[in-house]
């Protein structure tokens, strides 16, 4: 097996990039879904998006199942719908390691997008669910949890992050 794509590092533009869709579910795409799964189980995550590896088209992956055997992998999501009902969730990313920030999002959200199958499929996606989904879509649109919270919040992380590197 080959060696997983490295996960971008912020500033990395790719991250700030609005990715196009997914023109066909194909092997290609399964693939990709399937590197991008055993990422995420490695990290350990509930939930990446292909821009998070440099894969430049709107494909992501969920799964918050306890004993991670509920993997959901969709290309082209979209919210349909989302709950007036807020949720707030401690928030990370690989792609600013070690930093993590509450945010709050619509506790409940009801998703479109292509399955393994190539199948439109609309599902409700509830509490974590619907954070990870959310937060993974935001990554197809060029955003990260951080652009989420307060300006003053968000510099602060963001100057953090930058400490780190440097450090590094």
């Amino acid at each position: 097996m080959t060696a997983p794509r490295p996960f971008l590092m912020w500033p990395d533009k790719r991250l700030r990039t609005a990715v196009p869709p997914v023109e066909a579910v194909d092997d290609g795409v399964r693939a990709v879904w399937d590197e991008m799964l055993a990422a995420m189980y490695a990290m350990p995550g509930v939930g990446l998006a292909g821009p998070q590896i440099g894969e430049m088209r709107q494909v992501a992956v969920v799964d918050c199942s306890d004993d991670r055997s509920e993997p959901v992998r969709m290309a082209n999501p979209r919210v349909l719908h989302a709950s007036v009902k807020m949720r707030a969730h401690e928030e990370a990313s690989p792609n600013l390691p070690g930093l993590s920030a509450v945010v709050e999002r619509p506790r409940a959200v009801t998703v479109a997008y292509l399955d393994e199958t190539g199948a439109e499929v609309e599902r409700d996606f509830v509490n974590l669910w619907a954070t990870s989904v959310q937060h993974q879509i935001d990554h197809l649109a060029g955003k990260l949890y951080v652009d989420r919270l307060k300006p003053v919040k968000r510099r602060m992380q963001l100057a953090k992050h930058e400490k780190m590197r440097r450090r590094a």
